[in-house]
Parts: structure tokens; sequence; C-alpha cells
């Protein structure tokens, strides 16, 4: 995807292990080769933002714990510690370049928000293009366990989406994805992917290591979202020598995952219903209906509807379930639930699919996307 400047525009997702030393210290020599290394694709013209973790990391020892905190009071007084830590020394780095770096903290309900969604975008996309590098993570030090992302590398690839990335590359402590253990010498690098497969999430593992919070199950989830969105993606080791600059290039050791151009790609709206906007509600379908909504990307009608469940008004976003609870999908309602649950309470015909006090033509909401249920 070309922006205005014909830049290329590219996230890079930083993990904890990948800026801290083996104390569990924010690394200095670690964040210096990083940013040297997008340095080399901002001298280029390319346009880059960073999602860092690394807060926690590195604010738990000067907060006087002796080990990563376990209590959410503790992690969150870390993380305001050592964000203001993490955003002092990438200033300075990039400085010393003659870049300038700003900071975005978000939680999950930013995101949720159409509206503050749409400003997070409009915010990050001018910081881009007056050449400034966003370095973003999560709000950790106000977010509670129900408003957070769940790890930097599902952030990462939501705002990778969000400001229309052409490549998100995300480090770790491991070369790629490979098809058994990494730690055994039978298994192979996998170079590419077209296309997240069962056999490629079965081959997907826990956390490898003690210092951040995301394993391979949880970028396997962040390719998902990457794909789907029409953006390519690479997994490579933090510590190999230029691995952002060659990621970029298309010839660093790793694994690429490439969007198939059959397969799904969501539009903006799309984006959002599916990965970003918390559903409020549930339409439980008719059986006999889900079959020919799925696969034509019909409307949905009133006389489709079994099920309304929930409280919500119109132009809220509902999961969209058949009558076994299996979510299909999700959609945008064209009325509240209380206008809905009154077709079902003042008309017995509804089911049966007769005239109700509407015009036949409008529908309910229409089924959105279909990529939601497996993530």
């Amino acid at each position: 995807m070309i922006h205005g400047t014909e830049n290329k525009r590219i996230v890079v997702k930083i993990g904890s292990s990948s800026l801290t030393s083996s104390q569990g210290e924010l690394s200095r020599r670690k964040l210096e080769k990083l940013i040297n290394e997008v340095v080399l694709l901002k001298d280029e013209g390319y346009e880059v933002l960073l999602v860092s973790s690394g807060a926690v990391a590195a604010g738990y020892r000067k907060l006087g714990c002796l080990t990563r905190p376990d209590t959410l009071p503790e992690r969150q007084a870390a993380a305001s510690i050592g964000q203001g830590l993490l955003m002092e020394t990438y200033s300075e780095l990039f400085v010393s370049h003659g870049y300038i770096a700003s900071q975005i903290l978000l939680t999950r309900s930013d995101l949720a928000n159409e509206e503050r969604y749409n400003n997070a975008q409009n915010t990050i996309n001018v910081l881009l293009e007056r050449g400034v590098i966003p370095i973003v993570n999560e709000n950790d030090s106000v977010t509670t366990d129900e408003l957070k992302f769940g790890d930097n590398d599902t952030l990462s690839a939501k705002v990778a989406a969000l400001v229309d990335a052409n490549q998100l590359i995300v480090l770790s402590d491991v070369d790629g994805l490979y098809d058994g253990d990494p730690k055994s010498s039978d298994s192979k690098l996998i170079e590419h992917v077209y296309d997240i497969t069962e056999e490629i999430e079965s081959v997907a593992g826990g956390s490898g290591s003690s210092v951040g919070t995301g394993g391979m199950r949880s970028k396997i989830d962040a390719f998902k979202i990457a794909m789907a969105s029409g953006i390519s993606a690479f997994l490579g080791r933090a510590t190999v020598s230029n691995i952002i600059y060659d990621a970029a290039h298309l010839h660093a050791r790793g694994t690429y995952f490439d969007p198939n151009p059959d397969s799904l790609n969501l539009d903006k709206k799309q984006q959002w219903i599916a990965f970003n906007s918390g559903p409020e509600g549930e339409l439980v379908l008719k059986n006999s209906r889900v079959g020919e909504i799925i696969e034509e990307e019909v409307d949905i009608h009133p006389k489709d509807v079994d099920t309304v469940r929930g409280s919500f008004e119109k132009g809220a976003v509902v999961r969209i379930l058949d009558e076994a609870n299996v979510e299909v999908g999700l959609g945008v309602v064209n009325f509240s639930s209380t206008m809905m649950k009154q077709w079902h309470d003042v008309d017995p015909n509804l089911k049966t699919g007769n005239e109700i006090a509407i015009d036949k033509e409008q529908f309910v909401c229409h089924l959105t996307t279909k990529v939601s249920m497996k993530l």
C-alpha cells in the first residue's frame, strides 16, 4: 500500500526480551542496535512506527522489586516508572540521529470506540507523514486486565491495520516459526506462510521468555489480523545483525507471512468491527438460514433471527450465532435490541417469515466478517 509520498510504512514490534538485559534491566546496547537499524530505514525514506514492550521490565527494579511483580498494582506502578525511562532512552537515541520520537499509549477501549479509533488513526498518520517515529505501547500504568490487549503482538497487528502499514515486523527471541520444537535439531524453519491453516496453528507453542508475555500462539493470532487486513508480516530474531533492515528488504532469515490475494481482505470498517469493536449483544439465526447468509453474504432480515440477546442501540456491533451458539460472524445492527425484541413479542408470525411492521426490504444487519471467530 503506497502512501502520499510513496514511502513504505512499516510497524516494528519489539518484545521485552529484545530490550532488556539478563537481569531484567533496560539494555541500552540492545536499544542502540535496534534504533540504528530503524534509522537506516528512515534514511531511505521509510515511515516507521514502533510498538515497544519493556515498560514493566524497565521499571520494576526501580520500584524495589527483585523479580517481575505478579500483582496488578505493582505491575502498573513499575510501568509508570519504566515507561518514562523507556521513552527517555528512545528519544535521546533517535535525536542523536536527527529524528524525533513520540509516545502513544493505548488501551483496548481506545480502539473499541470507533470515534477514538479514528482519532488515533488521524494522530498517528500526521506523525508519520511529518517524519516522526511514533512509539506505541499499552497504557500499562492504568489498564486493568479486562481492558488489556493481552500482549503487544496483538497490539502491533491492530496498529498495523490502523495505519494501513505495508509490513509488520515482529522481533522475538526465536528465528521464526518452526515445524516443530525450535530447540530440536529435527525441526525446520518455515520460511513462508500464505495461509494460517490448522497445521500452522498446531506448531505454535508457548512463551519462550520469562521477560515478556507473548508466545508463538499470540504471534500467530497477530499474523491472522495482519494478513486479513492485507498486510505482510515477518517474524525473526531481534539479536540478528540488521534484522529490521533486512526484513524490510525481504531478505532476512525468519518467517514471512504473506496474505493470499484470494483470501479474505477486510476494508477499514470491517477491520474495526472484526478486531476492535467489542460486540454489545447477540443475534441467534435460524439454522435454516445460516448457510445461505454465510456463503452468499446476504443481508440478515428480521425473519432470519430466532433470538435477540443483550441490550444495544442502533449502530452497535453484535455477534451472529447459529442455534448451537457457534459464532459465524459479526454485524452492525440497523435497529435497537428493544425494537427487535418487540417484534418477537408483538408479532408471533415473525419466526414463520411473514410480514412484520417494517418495510420488508429493510434488514437487521449484514454479516460483516467471519474472521473474528478464528481469533
